[in-house]
């Protein structure tokens, strides 16, 4: 199938019809593409984990249009502090765990008792999420649009690289965040971050009135946070500076198959490289996409500079982190 134009009305009709009927549709949003299905038919998800080759225990986020369709997937859609987070910061790149209304998207919970909910920015997701309303379909499960366990994409050329022409993709652009929402559980009393992204511990702590805590043991299952995720083919290392100095300079010559992605080393002659932004949101932008670049370029290895320790690079951090353990 070809690319459907997310600006067009009648693609976007297509598309939500499709979802109505439990197919599969590509969408984009401001932070990745996602892989969606109507989360209120388990038959319809079992198709995502499926695609994408993620184990059925592995939960998704479900999108929504505006927080008014919240209710339908939790009982605690007006818990004061959820009201806080979604007022601050919905729509946009904040996924909230809540109780999961019993009889509800248990395939895209993963079976478990809670839920992810998100009401994504991007108009294209909007529009898509408001025309599936309109034929009953009240939110989208949707995670990353990619195998599972690999680099998330972030334009729809990516999507269809890895899942080929069958998939009906929305084409909305290069995604304006580049990395997943960040997570923040309510299930348990207080404030916990499951997953970082571009919003800083101190932007969700100001709006919830208290700190934030970190997860433990008893944190529920969530979309992106097993310690390998996030990989390219290519086996990825994480090194400060002067270790990536260092490694440089023992490397081999000239045509080795290495890309380096740094902020301050320079790349020896032969090497393939990428300046990494200065700027957390602009590094966070264009991440996947590097990561991307890297792999079709048929590097053998890729060497990253670890970024800064300031929050603001907390998620571009953690997504490193979690692709490097996959190597």
């Amino acid at each position: 199938m070809p690319l459907l134009e997310g600006a067009d009305s009648q693609a976007l009709r297509q598309a939500a019809a499709l979802l109505a009927a439990g197919e599969l549709v590509a969408f984009p949003t401001e932070t990745v593409y996602g892989l969606g299905a109507r989360a209120d038919d388990d038959a319809a998800v079992a198709k995502i984990f499926a695609a994408k080759g993620r184990p059925s225990d592995h939960p998704l986020i479900v999108h929504v249009s505006e927080a008014s369709e919240a209710p339908a997937f939790t009982s605690a859609a007006d818990m004061p502090l959820a009201r806080r987070l979604m007022d601050a910061f919905w729509p946009g790149p904040l996924t909230l765990i809540l109780p999961r209304r019993e009889g509800m998207a248990a395939a895209a919970a993963g079976g478990q008792d809670s839920i992810g909910l998100r009401c994504p920015a991007h108009p294209v997701a909007h529009a898509l999420l408001q025309a599936a309303a309109r034929l009953g379909v009240h939110g989208v499960a949707a995670p990353s649009a990619n195998r599972f366990g690999r680099i998330s994409p972030t334009t729809a050329a990516h999507v269809q690289g890895e899942f080929g022409d069958a998939l009906a993709v929305l084409d909305g652009g290069a995604c304006a965040v580049g990395i997943e929402s960040a997570i923040v559980d309510l299930t348990r009393g207080a404030p916990v971050l499951l997953r970082p992204g571009v919003l800083t511990p101190a932007q969700i702590e100001a709006a919830c009135g208290e700190p934030l805590r970190a997860p433990d043991a008893q944190a529920p299952r969530a979309s992106g946070t097993l310690e390998a995720h996030y990989a390219p083919r290519a086996p990825l290392r994480l090194l400060d500076a002067e270790a990536l100095r260092q490694a440089l300079a023992g490397a081999p010559e000239p045509g080795m198959a290495l890309g380096l992605y740094s902020r301050s080393v320079a790349a020896p002659a032969g090497v393939l490289h990428r300046r990494m932004p200065e700027d957390a949101r602009a590094a966070a932008f264009e991440l996947f996409a590097v990561l991307r670049d890297l792999d079709a370029l048929g590097v053998a290895q890729i060497w990253v500079e670890q970024p800064p320790p300031a929050p603001e690079w907390d998620g571009v951090r953690d997504r490193l982190r979690r692709a490097a353990a996959a190597a």
